[in-house]
């Protein structure tokens, strides 16, 4: 069962395992050893939660999202050749995942954690910087739940997971120029419905 305080870890995957140990859980895992496969499991299922959670704003909703995430996970891992990290590999699973989702059930609407303002408060946005105080919380919400699914999931990987444009566009299979225009459309229109918001 997913953990519902995986919405409170922000930024990268953080594992018990790394390197080598990483390495040989994953074999393990492409060799279809059960136990290895529980134990990718517990490693990385708060964090896949929380994403999907912080994509759909719904937590039962992400929950179906991050077992759906898992299913693809233990049905395709044989097929990870270590062309990339698996975190990036497992990224793309969730972003595919979530963006897939979305399309079929146009209902989702994100919900962002404080941490998603915060991080905008400090990140090289001025433009946004005077709208983010507390009581522009939930006009912020309102502002992203409107994005296109694709602007959304770079605002997420980018603002939530503090993820690099190039590892963005890894997850995303797209440039990183194209997730720098993505998010560059993201931060106008977000400013110019704040600011309609605000007055």
């Amino acid at each position: 069962k997913m953990s519902r305080a995986a919405s409170n870890i922000s930024g990268p995957m953080l594992l018990e395992r790394t390197g080598d140990g990483l390495d040989e859980l994953i074999q393990a895992c492409r060799h279809g050893e059960r136990a290895a496969l529980g134990e990718l499991f517990e490693l990385y299922k708060d964090r896949v939660y929380s994403i999907a959670l912080r994509y759909c704003g719904d937590s039962t909703a992400a929950m179906d999202l991050a077992q759906d995430v898992f299913l693809k996970l233990y049905t395709r891992i044989a097929d990870y050749r270590a062309e990339s990290s698996f975190d990036t590999w497992l990224y793309r699973l969730v972003v595919n995942t979530c963006i897939d989702r979305f399309r079929r059930e146009r209902r989702w609407l994100p919900v962002f954690l404080d941490t998603l303002a915060d991080t905008f408060r400090t990140a090289d946005t001025s433009a946004l910087d005077r709208m983010l105080e507390g009581e522009q919380a939930s006009a912020v919400q309102g502002a992203v739940a409107k994005l296109p699914a694709s602007q959304r999931m770079a605002v997420v990987l980018r603002y939530t997971e503090n993820l690099s444009y190039e590892e963005i566009a890894q997850a995303m299979g797209c440039s990183a120029g194209t997730i720098a225009s993505r998010l560059n459309r993201a931060h106008k229109t977000l400013a110019k419905k704040l600011a309609r918001a605000r007055g």
